[in-house]
């Protein structure tokens, strides 16, 4: 369906009353005041928000800000608003109405536009892609994957989704979900855990996968960071553990395969990657194992449940279940 130059955004709210019987759209960061008396570009409204809020962290003006700024400026009356309530857990698809109002009258919400309410559907009526898509962590956001699933729903002639047909975009959803909860591990585990103390919680993940993990002394032990046994019994695996943000060379990984006695394993972990003459020599040599940065978020993963109360509250996660497609799921079953 062709919307022309209208674009389609998503926003969420603690306030359903207020979007869905004043008709109106609405966020806060009240203590920023009338948008429209900052300069109407993004450097501006930058300044403005740090000036605001001098304590936030760092990370978070830019995002904060750019709502601000896209919510007074760049959206336009006649744009689609895709909203989903939490008290009727329904889809409500709307018309921006007017221009940017500051409301000062509003208790929490205070930077308002008017809005028509087209449609209110049940999210049983899109596709699981299209509402992992709304479900941004963002307040103020632009809907782009699945933005035409959303406008198509206005067409009186279109059938809901959950008519007849398999959701395909549950493979890509169920993706998206893991490939996002890895990215957060990989920025935690590379912001909380240098040196030494990534190697703990190597040790740790070991432990939790069932392995006898010993962290050598700092500074010693030729360059070997944990010594793992299966059991009490050989063979002895030597860990070598980087957090730097460079991708490893094969010189580093020769240096292991030195301290190694016959006999030995090696296994050498990083947050980063391995040059390609670096992976070169791992596949020639199988008696060392190399991990990267998503080898140890996937292994994080799967034995979280086992790792010790500490990085469990370092690294905060909540197991959920997710949809996946049903070929998959058969799979899975052969291969319990």
């Amino acid at each position: 369906m062709d919307n022309g130059e209208k674009k389609i955004w998503g926003i969420h709210t603690q306030d359903d009353d207020l979007f869905l019987k004043k008709d109106l759209i609405a966020i806060g960061w009240g203590e920023m005041g009338d948008l429209n008396q900052i300069e109407a570009n993004r450097e501006a409204f930058k300044k403005k928000y740090i000036t605001t809020y001098p304590n936030v962290k760092k990370g978070s003006i830019a995002t904060g800000a750019g709502m601000l700024y896209r919510f007074c400026h760049e959206v336009q009356t006649g744009d689609y608003i895709v909203f989903p309530s939490k008290s009727n857990r329904e889809i409500n698809i709307g018309s921006v109405a007017s221009d940017y109002i500051y409301d000062p009258s509003q208790t929490n919400y205070v930077q308002t536009r008017k809005i028509k309410w087209l449609k209110h559907l049940p999210r049983t009526a899109f596709s699981q892609g299209a509402l992992y898509e709304i479900g941004s962590a963002l307040t103020f956001f632009t809907v782009k994957n699945y933005a035409d699933e959303f406008i198509s729903a206005l067409d009186k002639s279109k059938k809901n989704f959950f008519s007849d047909s398999e959701d395909e975009s549950v493979a890509t959803t169920a993706e998206d979900i893991i490939e996002s909860t890895k990215d957060f591990l990989l920025k935690e585990l590379s912001r909380q855990f240098k040196g030494y103390d990534l190697e703990n919680f190597v040790a740790d993940l070991l432990r939790a996968m069932g392995y006898r993990a010993t962290v050598s002394p700092q500074g010693g032990d030729s360059g070997i960071d944990i010594t793992a046994y299966k059991d009490e019994l050989p063979p002895r695996i030597l860990v070598q553990v980087k957090s730097q943000d460079s991708d490893i060379k094969e010189a580093t990984i020769q240096s292991l395969k030195g301290a190694m006695r016959e006999g030995d394993y090696g296994l050498f972990v990083t947050l980063s990657n391995y040059t390609k003459n670096a992976r070169k020599y791992l596949d020639s040599t199988p008696i060392i194992r190399g991990i990267n940065g998503t080898d140890l978020t996937t292994l994080i993963l799967k034995y979280y449940d086992d790792l010790s109360e500490k990085y469990r509250k370092v690294i905060p996660l909540k197991r959920v279940y997710i949809p996946v497609p049903k070929d998959e799921e058969d799979i899975d079953k052969k291969m319990d």
